[in-house]
């Protein structure tokens, strides 16, 4: 089972100037000027005032913006959040370039470790002149394998030794019902393609999708030498394999249901409804010793593949053996495999041209030594005030959320004293770790890319499985702190928001208290909602999955629940495909509350309680602007299709509109009246938190 974070999926230094009203009420931040004047953070440039607000508020807000914006042949979307993330980027290679000039660093250290490996991926010359001799002998170890037992001990080398994860998943996390233990889980896996509809539907985007990857399949064999004809058969082989892999996942809605996917076995009993797959000798050859039990997150799919071994050939299985080693290699050899690589995933998102090889690379050293790099981040980009100013925001979003809580007609006194008791129990990380992974042990050589990615793929892998057996750390990040996005994690009730995002147009020093409430202050009530949400209720306040509810108020609950996924579902997102109003539910209901809380805040404000306008617009429009130009962007429909399958967020014109449909101070605010596209009677706007 693997651990879940629920998260925004959000998409310049920050500016100490401008008097601006804090989130504790009327006083002001202090280190704030009035030295420069407030440039527009609300800028009718950016709108389409030839729509109605309450025709398309997502247009009206975004219009102007989105027609002079066209999406960059390197990008699958557009918008306030890749634009904010290019900057960061940009951010990270400057840092990259200074560090990575300096080849003489103390071995070992922040800067060596960081500049080398970003050095090592970008010397394209030493890589295009290894070829695929990196995976050389791991596709010779795989054509030695003469029976079953050596395809299973295949699997358990792969694993560890930081090649891919074949057949299925495997990890060390917490366990949901005894949230102070580390448990080994398996789940679900064993597939290329983003979701198993890929494999299982029939449509022509479908069937156009399902052919890249076996073209993909056929492309990296041949690379390696294999003829033609002998790799297209190979792509069929894999292709059939991974088809039966998805047949037998669960979808992502009934995954999203955290009982089903909690299932503990002892070791002993899980192995017998697996006998090719012995996990009382499989764990221990897998580093993991001592552990009695074991989570299981698809145990229907375990026996599935268990029969599958027996019934597809050893040769059969050492094709797909060989195939996870290509695609895990295949974006870190030469350009060849690069290439195929970037004309596989285009089919699938729509991308135009290749993301360059710096911006690969930036990406690359932020996702493997995130915490040393985060260091230099934060060191230059980072400032104490603003940490200071989200610590106040949050407290000020906290104290309004239990005041709502308390305000509930729907909910009883005892629902309501642990749902305040979870509120209160609130773990808070802003901007950056409080102790940083030092990454002990890891060896990074400028001249050696292939090695270096090896060699941390071993690190991770041995500190996961080594975390048996000791305390849980809840100290520990799931973002790094250049990171646009933010989450929340059920089983530590904590609530996290990377430096990254404590930027325009989420937030700055020198806007007004409605253009930072209707961004971040949305932002830190969409996280906070999500331990209220429908999976993040079922945590209680120590983060333990368990009921806490009485049966009326969760019946009471699900009411409110369906009537926003019924809202989701009806909106059409491209051709006939619709939102999926159960995947999407979690997010569209965090938004809502978040967006319901940011407001309720900002009305304590002192600009809340006026209605002094800014640039011609009352401050109630500005934070519903802000609201809507934190989602503004477009996307390709490649990417639109496909995020419809796997992304638990609804695309961002419905994240705009559908939310404020439900707050009556948005009609108030822009005049929506009956006869208006996006209107709703009073009786029917949804309120849950």
């Amino acid at each position: 089972m693997k651990l879940k974070f629920t998260h925004l999926m959000l998409a310049g230094s920050l500016c100490l100037t401008a008097t601006v009203y804090a989130a504790n009420g009327d006083k002001p931040v202090k280190g704030r000027t009035t030295a420069n004047p407030p440039k527009k953070f609300i800028d009718p440039a950016n709108m389409d005032l030839s729509v109605k607000p309450g025709d398309d508020f997502f247009e009206y807000a975004n219009g102007g913006w989105i027609k002079q914006n066209a999406i960059p042949a390197k990008e699958t979307r557009w918008g306030s959040f890749n634009i904010l993330r290019q900057e960061n980027t940009d951010r990270l290679l400057s840092l990259l370039d200074e560090v990575s000039k300096n080849p003489n660093s103390p071995k070992g250290s922040l800067k060596q470790r960081v500049g080398d490996l970003y050095a090592s991926g970008m010397d394209s010359l030493a890589i295009e002149k290894k070829g695929y001799s990196p995976i050389k002998p791991d596709l010779q170890r795989i054509d030695k394998i003469s029976d079953l037992n050596g395809v299973i001990n295949e699997l358990v080398y792969e694993r560890m030794n930081g090649i891919g994860s074949p057949l299925f998943g495997f990890g060390v996390g917490q366990d949901s019902k005894h949230v102070d233990n580390y448990i080994t889980q398996l789940r679900q896996g064993g597939t290329s393609l983003p979701d198993r509809d890929n494999y299982l539907k029939d449509d022509a985007r479908s069937k156009k999708i399902q052919d890249a990857l076996k073209t993909y399949i056929t492309t990296l064999f041949e690379l390696t030498g294999t003829p033609n004809d002998a790799a297209a058969k190979n792509a069929n082989t894999v292709y059939d394999i991974e088809k039966k892999l998805a047949s037998a996942q669960m979808s992502r809605v009934a995954m999203r249901d955290p009982n089903v996917t909690y299932n503990k076995f002892s070791v002993a009993d899980f192995s017998k409804t697996t006998p090719h797959l012995n996990w009382v000798k499989l764990l221990p050859m897998m580093k993991v010793n001592g552990q009695d039990t074991i989570l299981v997150g698809q145990p229907a799919f375990f026996k599935d593949i268990d029969a599958m071994l027996t019934a597809i050939s050893v040769e059969d299985w050492k094709t797909y053996l060989k195939w996870n080693v290509l695609k895990g290699a295949a974006s870190s050899l030469s350009s060849p495999f690069v290439n195929a690589s970037f004309v596989y995933s285009s089919a699938l998102s729509g991308q135009k041209v290749q993301t360059p090889r710096n911006e690969r690379m930036s990406g690359l050293v932020d996702g493997s030594l995130g915490e040393l790099l985060g260091q230099l981040y934060v060191e230059k980009y980072f400032t104490p005030a603003a940490k200071q100013y989200m610590i106040g925001l949050v407290n000020n979003l906290k104290v309004t959320l239990g005041d709502r809580i308390k305000r509930l007609e729907w909910m009883s006194d005892a629902t309501k004293e642990k749902a305040l008791r979870k509120l209160n129990a609130f773990t808070v990380k802003i901007g950056y770790p409080d102790k940083w992974e030092a990454y002990d042990g890891v060896v990074i050589d400028r001249n050696d890319y292939a090695g270096n990615l090896k060699r941390l793929s071993i690190w991770r892998y041995n500190f996961n499985v080594t975390r048996l057996g000791k305390p849980v750390d809840k100290t520990r990040w799931g973002m790094t702190p250049p990171t646009v996005n933010a989450y929340y994690n059920p089983t530590t009730n904590e609530i996290a928001f990377p430096a990254g995002i404590l930027q325009f147009p989420f937030f700055d020093f020198k806007a007004d208290d409605a253009v930072n409430y209707g961004g971040i202050g949305a932002v830190i009530g969409h996280e906070m909602t999500h331990g209220f949400d429908d999976q993040g209720r079922q945590y209680d306040s120590d983060g333990t999955l368990r009921d806490w509810w009485t049966k009326e108020d969760a019946d009471k609950f699900k009411v409110r629940a369906t009537q926003v996924e019924n809202q989701y579902n009806a909106f059409t997102v491209l051709d006939t495909m619709h939102v999926n109003g159960k995947l999407t539910l979690g997010e569209n209901l965090a938004d809502l509350g978040g967006l319901n809380i940011a407001y309720e805040a900002f009305k304590k404000t002192k600009q809340g309680k006026s209605n002094t306008k800014i640039d011609g617009f009352t401050p109630d429009q500005r934070f519903f602007l802000s609201w809507a130009q934190v989602w503004r962007g477009s996307q390709r429909p490649e990417a639109a299709a496909q995020r419809i399958l796997t992304d638990p967020h609804s695309p961002e014109q419905f994240r705009t509109n559908a939310p404020i449909t439900n707050m009556d101070a948005w009609y108030t605010a822009f005049d929506v009246k009956p006869g208006d596209k996006m209107y709703k009677k009073p009786e029917d706007r949804i309120k849950v938190w």
